[in-house]
Formats: C-alpha cells, structure tokens, sequence
C-alpha cells in the first residue's frame, strides 16, 4: 500500500528525525506506529543517522502490530526485522540476525540488558506505549536506565496519557524533549 500521510503525521515524522529525544502523545488509530517507522526508515536510509534500532512494546504488540505496519506500507519494504519474543532460545536467535529493527516485549527488557550487557549497541529505542515505563522503581525502568546513555535517538509513544503533565508520562527517559501536543 502506498503511504500518503496527513499533515500531522508529516509533521511527527519530521519531528522524531530531527530531535534525538522525542514522544508522541496520539490517540489510537492516527498513526503513531507508520509515523515512527517512516522516520526509523529515513534515519536509517537517508541521513544513516542510526543503524541498529530496538523497539519496546506490550507482547502482543510487539508480536503482531509492527510487523503488520512494515509489511503494509510499501516505502518500508527494505526494513528488516527481527521479533524477539518466544522462549529465550528463540529470542537469542532472534537477536543473532542480521536486522535494522528488533522488536521486543517490555516484560523481555531486563533479559535483555542482562544478557547484551556491554554489548548493547542500540543507537535508537523506541517505547511503544511509553506510560508502561512511568514506574521508576520497575524492573524494566531500572534495567533500561542501565543502557539509556548508550542510546542517542529516543522516542516515547502512548495513546493512552496517565492524568498529571504530558512530561511525567516520560520523564526522566527522555529528559531534554521539545514536546508539541496538539489536540485533532
């Protein structure tokens, strides 16, 4: 299917590829996911600003919904990808291809710092669903902070905000964001 965004995801798409730190606070259904995976593509392809990308989302989502968007939208067809969920035998298989793109399940987060370690070479993470990572003193949150200075690209996406400010659904993980929210 041939991608033609509306006026809002160009500016999103534009606006993760040129901050290093950025969320994207949309409701469900308007795109988030195409947003972030056309300005993965273009960072990866156009500009070679990035070269190995981790997204963390809920498993099914990490499972099924990002691996749908790749194969849809016809400029992603040259992303690979990896999805790094199942037992850890598969995981770690998962994460010996050769990829632009791991997808991996929240609850996988610390599994993975441990296991990667010094080796974790993620220059771009992408949380898909960024208020799952607000609880500072989870698991996942620890573990991730762990490797977050390694990371220079970051994005946060929720279409479910939690009550209180915009910037406590992600702080401190992505500190230094110019945040727009624009009501549709």
């Amino acid at each position: 299917m041939i991608y033609k965004p509306h006026n809002y995801q160009k500016y999103a798409t534009e606006f993760i590829e040129s901050h290093k730190e950025s969320a994207i606070l949309l409701d469900m259904g308007l795109g988030k996911t195409s947003i972030t995976l056309t300005a993965i593509n273009n960072l990866l392809f156009d500009s070679f600003d990035v070269h190995k990308v981790l997204v963390i989302a809920p498993l099914r989502v990490a499972r099924f919904s990002w691996k749908a968007e790749i194969e849809k939208w016809e400029h992603l067809q040259n992303l690979k990808y990896e999805i790094v969920v199942g037992t850890e035998k598969e995981r770690i298989a998962a994460l010996r291809n050769n990829a632009d793109i791991y997808i991996i399940n929240r609850d996988n987060v610390k599994w993975l710092v441990e296991k990667m370690g010094s080796k974790f070479n993620f220059d771009m993470v992408v949380i898909d669903e960024l208020s799952s990572f607000k609880n500072y003193s989870s698991q996942r949150f620890k573990s991730f902070m762990k490797v977050r200075p390694k990371v220079k690209w970051m994005v946060g996406l929720t279409g479910t905000t939690i009550p209180g400010t915009a910037t406590d659904t992600q702080a401190p993980l992505i500190q230094n964001a110019n945040l727009t929210i624009t009501k549709l």
